[in-house]
């Protein structure tokens, strides 16, 4: 008798704990102390490869049986300490890591991998295994780009286009562009219990309002109103617990997007032939994985700005009295509502005059004797470029804005600090989550607009003598020793005020990427918790506004993109409608 069974449904769960083995492949490889390996670190990543062979070959994926089938001998005389474990074998270990993730990718949907990339290297890693001593023409040379890998539970991992460098003499072959999948989150039985016991207390809040509603029936429509406030009061705590409950199911960890950096930093630093350290910390700290997904290309951009840019050459760190190995820290934490994202080298630091020299080539306009902070915002300008040449690295001057615009994009923002000589830190502030904000409602005319808390520093109530006019019509007012501009949102959205005087209004001081300033509106309407809509995938895209929310009253709601309002408020007013 014989059995005919389907093994496409079990193809996801291979897809998934393939990814993941991949991906422990490369973080025991390059975490690996080649002097004085582990023998569990070696045996840990015989397993990895061992594993992906067997279950290839059990869910019917003999191309990738085909490659892990060579690379378990290879790694299997490794471990055994039968050769002696070189930076060649890692090198083509971390290739036939690249070509399975592209494997994987193409069972997925994405392109075939070319036969002649799987038999060039299925060559390469026997002749390894083959040979008693690995000679350095033997093995294949650190890939000048990598298959950037999204392994971390619960996405899948996918490739995007390669092109490995051959052994001497070979031809250069490309890796295929896998198209990503929608992905699934994976979701821990302790959440999900946790959501099950929120939903069942929900349940007994409506039963109990049912029930006060019934009374009020039978008592000839008196309500016992005191007992109807608490039950409410009860759904309101049943309906914020299942929403923090619920959001926390999309918060993963930040190691999911620095997993993948160590292999970047590697394969720079072998092409530049500098040597660079990569430190993490805060892997732990959480993000909502909306998030994660668009900050992950920026992040790769600064990254090997550092790399390329920030580290030094070997003789000029010498020459400087530092240790030629660069160091580039990648670090996350939480501050208040926001998470921070540090990017630090120990290079050369910002160039204050050749960034200033570059600006003025360029026709930027810069004052007489700008402040620092002001000359390292220059690198943020379109196309603003200080390489002297350009590589497939750097030096076009393509990305710093685009990085800067799409963290702007996501609510976050931009902060830089460098000291010429001893390094430069890029911090990113982002918020939590795309779809919960805390907000303060203010009010404008008949209307109201949400700001983002984060971005409140305070609000008070200006004295008269406080409000300064300069240059005509544009105004500062004084707070705590210093002069900020304040900016009218009334004349920004075109609104009749309930008074156009600010002492006869509040002021709330904003912190944004180009300083502090004033808000002037009418009233403070109090602080609320808001659910993020998106205006333009619903409406259009309106200057000064970064999305949308339904109040409780059913209205809707601006929320105010604070840095653009600010830069908006130094133009001409508009006129105010009546």
């Amino acid at each position: 008798m014989s059995f005919d069974m389907d093994m496409s449904e079990f193809h996801a769960i291979f897809f998934e704990e393939a990814g993941e083995h991949l991906a422990s492949l490369e973080a025991l490889l390059l975490g690996l102390d080649r002097a004085n390996p582990d023998p569990e670190h070696l045996n840990a990543i015989f397993r990895a490869a061992h594993s992906i062979k067997g279950s290839s070959s059990t869910f019917g994926f003999p191309d990738m049986a085909a490659v892990t089938h060579d690379l378990e001998t290879l790694l299997d005389r490794a471990r055994k300490g039968e050769m002696p474990l070189s930076e060649h074998i890692i090198d083509v270990t971390l290739a036939a890591r690249d070509v399975l993730l592209a494997q994987l990718a193409a069972h997925q949907g994405g392109e075939k991998v070319p036969e002649d990339v799987v038999s060039h290297l299925i060559g390469q890693i026997r002749a390894l295994a083959q040979a008693e001593a690995v000679a350095p023409e033997v093995a294949v040379a650190a890939p000048e780009a990598v298959v950037a890998a999204d392994v971390t539970a619960p996405t899948a991992a996918m490739a995007e286009a390669v092109t490995p460098e051959p052994a001497a003499g070979g031809n250069v072959v490309k890796l295929p562009k896998a198209q990503a999948p929608e992905t699934s989150i994976r979701v821990s039985v302790e959440k999900v219990d946790q959501l099950i016991n929120l939903v069942g207390e929900l349940v007994i809040t409506q039963s109990m309002l049912a029930q006060t509603a019934q009374m009020e029936a039978l008592n000839d429509g008196k309500l016992d109103q005191e007992r109807l406030y608490e039950r409410l009061q009860q759904l309101e705590r049943n309906t914020r617990e299942l929403q923090e409950s619920v959001m926390s199911i999309r918060m993963l960890p930040v190691s999911s997007v620095f997993n993948r950096f160590p292999r970047l930093v590697r394969d720079l630093a072998g092409k530049l032939g500098k040597q660079i350290e990569l430190r993490t910390q805060g892997e732990a700290t959480e993000i909502d994985r909306g998030v994660i997904e668009k900050i992950t290309d920026p992040l790769t951009h600064l990254i090997r700005n550092s790399v390329d840019h920030g580290i030094e050459t070997e003789a000029e760190r010498v020459a400087a009295g530092k240790p030629v190995k660069g160091l580039v820290t990648l670090s996350a934490y939480h501050q208040g509502g926001s998470v921070i994202i540090d990017i630090s080298d120990d290079g050369r630091g910002l160039n204050r005059d050749k960034l200033l020299a570059k600006a003025r080539e360029r026709g930027i306009a810069v004052a007489d004797n700008p402040a620092d902070q002001e000359v390292w915002q220059l690198i943020f300008a379109p196309g603003f470029s200080t390489a002297e040449a350009v590589t497939d690295v750097s030096g076009r001057g393509v990305g710093m804005d685009v990085v800067k615009r799409n963290i702007e994009q996501l609510g976050g923002r931009v902060e830089l600090q460098s000291a010429t000589g001893q390094g430069t830190t890029i911090s990113i502030r982002l918020p939590l989550t795309l779809a919960i904000m805390d907000g303060m409602s203010v009010g404008i005319g008949e209307q109201t607009y949400i700001v983002p808390l984060t971005a409140i520093i305070e609000s008070l109530r200006p004295r008269a003598e406080d409000v300064k006019s300069v240059g005509g019509h544009a105004r500062v007012v004084h707070v705590r020793g210093e002069y900020l501009p304040l900016v009218a949102l009334h004349e920004v959205f075109a609104l009749a005020p309930r008074s156009d005087r600010p002492e006869q209004g509040i002021l709330i001081i904003v912190d944004t990427e180009c300083g502090r300033a004033a808000l002037f509106v009418d009233d403070l309407l109090g602080q609320r918790q808001v659910v993020i809509k998106s205006l333009e995938s619903n409406y259009r895209k309106v200057p000064g506004i970064s999305a949308a929310t339904i109040m409780g009253d059913g209205s809707v709601s601006m929320i105010l993109d604070v840095s653009e309002v600010v830069r908006l408020g130094k133009r001409p007013p508009l006129a105010c409608a009546v």
